[in-house]
């Protein structure tokens, strides 16, 4: 079992910056691919950006390159989500999951656990 808990969600003005972090538990964290996906009101829920287990290799939705950058630290279980030039669009729920392979997926469905989610917030 692995337990995820984000954290760093909040309210930022247009422009600004968040950093989320997911930290993990249990299981070890470096078996796992993680990803950060998001959720907005009304809508599916989206992979955003993934990173593979090793850290070599990472994954961004269009809406995000340049602007979003995901990172991990195997050494303290925790995977980030640096966020930067946030736009109203980006507000949402955002989740962080792993998925016990050496490869991220863009399915839900791969993904074996899930964070609570963080809220973010942007305003215009």
């Amino acid at each position: 079992q692995v337990q995820l808990v984000e954290s760093g969600g909040g309210l930022v003005q247009a422009g600004g910056s968040l950093r989320l972090s997911c930290a993990a538990s249990g299981r070890t964290f470096s078996n796992y691919a993680m990803g950060w996906f998001r959720q907005a009101p009304g809508k599916e829920r989206e992979l955003v950006a993934a990173i593979r287990r090793s850290g070599g290799s990472t994954y961004y939705a269009d809406s995000v390159k340049g602007r979003f950058t995901i990172s991990r630290d195997n050494a303290k279980n925790t995977v980030y989500l640096q966020m930067n030039s946030l736009k109203p669009e980006d507000t949402a729920v955002y989740y962080c999951a792993g998925r016990n392979s050496i490869w991220y997926s863009s399915s839900l469905n791969d993904y074996d656990y899930w964070g609570q989610g963080t809220q973010v917030t942007v305003s215009s």
